[in-house]
């Protein structure tokens, strides 16, 4: 019952499937079992959409009651238990998936045995409703949003290039040198690019490039080809600069630290098994140190 209610949420087969981590093959057939069971055909099926019967929206109404219901038990149970229960949907950006963060999930995983978590790791922003998923962790700064969230920590930033590159260029004394740098851009964030110095001068820089990536992985290995500077999370760099493979580019001034952000659902489907998962990621998650940054309480979301 509650797949099929997700069949018809999502629209289709195939929009369930995604949003449960299941084969459509595998809840067609248990919508098929379903209506061999109740001995009536609760949709209509075509090669492009699918569609309610009438006995299907009577049972549709009835099956949705039954999940809400469900839920509510598991969050009243979780309020009240002192080993939670159930399942978690999350979405994660891609560079996160060797970061402390995942750490951080992994330890909850292993002190709540009866939770099951799916994590899903994508540069590409995901809709949380639309992918029915519980929870987002976002990089960056929030704006105004319906959603729920809370600030996890941050990370700090880079402008760095292959070591190569940069011996083959006058060496950069202030931001404005790198206007006629060859650029490597990231489809998830802006163009300009501020950096500050110690009086709290702000610089912006456009640069110009070539190449635009959609994923840090692709970013950095750009980089160590010596084809370009890019500003990327210090951490997924930092074996690289000690090696020496990579250098850090007028290292005097600074970049804005990126905020990290769990987000999820204003009406959370485990309301308190996500703020539960939530807290104990605040507490758990090291990250950078925002060296001499003021983060204010802003929901402004953006990439710089």
């Amino acid at each position: 019952m509650a797949i099929f209610a997700r069949v018809v949420d999502e629209g289709s087969f195939r929009g369930a499937a995604r949003s449960l981590g299941v084969s459509p093959s595998r809840i067609s057939e248990t919508v098929t079992e379903l209506e061999n069971y109740l001995g009536t055909t609760l949709l209509y099926r075509t090669t492009r959409k699918i569609s309610l019967t009438n006995e299907g929206r009577v049972f549709y109404a009835r099956a949705v009651d039954m999940v809400r219901s469900a839920e509510i038990g598991l969050n009243e149970l979780n309020a009240l238990s002192l080993e939670p229960v159930g399942a978690l949907k999350i979405s994660i950006p891609a560079f996160m998936s060797s970061s402390k963060l995942l750490t951080a999930m992994g330890e909850f995983a292993k002190l709540h045995p009866h939770v099951a978590l799916t994590i899903s790791s994508s540069d590409v922003p995901v809709d949380l409703i639309e992918g029915g998923y519980d929870l987002s962790i976002r990089i960056g700064w929030l704006s105004d949003s319906p959603m729920m969230s809370r600030r996890l920590g941050h990370l700090n930033r880079a402008l760095v290039s292959g070591s190569d590159y940069a011996a083959s260029r006058p060496t950069p004394n202030h931001p404005n040198d790198l206007e006629s740098w060859d650029w490597i851009s990231y489809a998830q964030r802006s163009d300009a690019i501020a950096f500050m110095n110690g009086e709290k001068e702000v610089v912006r820089v456009a640069g110009q490039n070539q190449i635009q990536v959609d994923n840090i992985e692709s970013l950095q290995h750009l980089i160590r080809q010596n084809l370009g500077i890019a500003v990327v999370p210090k951490f997924v760099v930092e074996e690289h600069l000690t090696s020496g493979s990579l250098v850090k580019l007028i290292p005097e001034w600074r970049l804005k630290p990126l905020g990290v952000f769990a987000v999820w659902p204003d009406q959370a489907r485990r309301e308190n098994l996500t703020v539960l998962f939530v807290r104990f990621l605040a507490e758990n998650f090291e990250g950078d140190s925002l060296a001499g940054f003021v983060a204010g309480n802003s929901r402004r979301f953006h990439h710089d």
